[in-house]
């Protein structure tokens, strides 16, 4: 069994900490050697996850927090994005591709789809009035392994 290794992040709800978000997951899972497509693919979905939570989850309030838990075990990490919002009143709904509750922002609706496409596993937990908490799982191929 090997160690694992983890870090958490919490931070306001405010738009321009989503590429904070996304620097400081890429910069602790490169200790994995990610490939550049896999680094990418993490940073995607965590913009992802974050941009929902502080958009529909916080519904732009600077005043909420957002949490991110990363760990990396073996060649796996798992991620998991968290908030204390207004939650989702119809998951399934929310997972439609082109969904939107917010089309006046012109948003796509393809967060999940992204996050489901990029990650080996998701699976969304949320609750009206409580929050919501995205876990995702993606292994990582090391670009040292491609090598020998």
């Amino acid at each position: 069994m090997s160690e694992r290794n983890f870090m958490t992040l919490q931070f306001a709800s405010r738009s321009e900490n989503e590429s904070f978000a996304r620097v400081t997951v890429a910069s602790f899972v490169s200790q994995l050697d990610p490939t550049l497509d896999e680094l990418t693919d993490l940073k995607t979905v965590v913009s992802e996850a974050v941009t929902n939570a502080i958009i529909h989850g916080y519904n732009n309030r600077p005043d909420g927090i957002v949490t991110i838990h990363a760990e990396m075990q073996d060649d796996t990490v798992y991620l998991t994005v968290e908030d204390q919002g207004a939650g989702i009143e119809d998951l399934e709904l929310a997972k439609q591709p082109l969904f939107t509750s917010k089309p006046e922002l012109e948003r796509s609706g393809m967060g999940f789809t992204i996050m489901e496409n990029f990650m080996d596993e998701i699976e969304v937990t949320t609750e009206v009035g409580i929050g919501t908490k995205i876990k995702m799982k993606k292994r990582i191929e090391s670009k040292k392994a491609l090598f020998n």
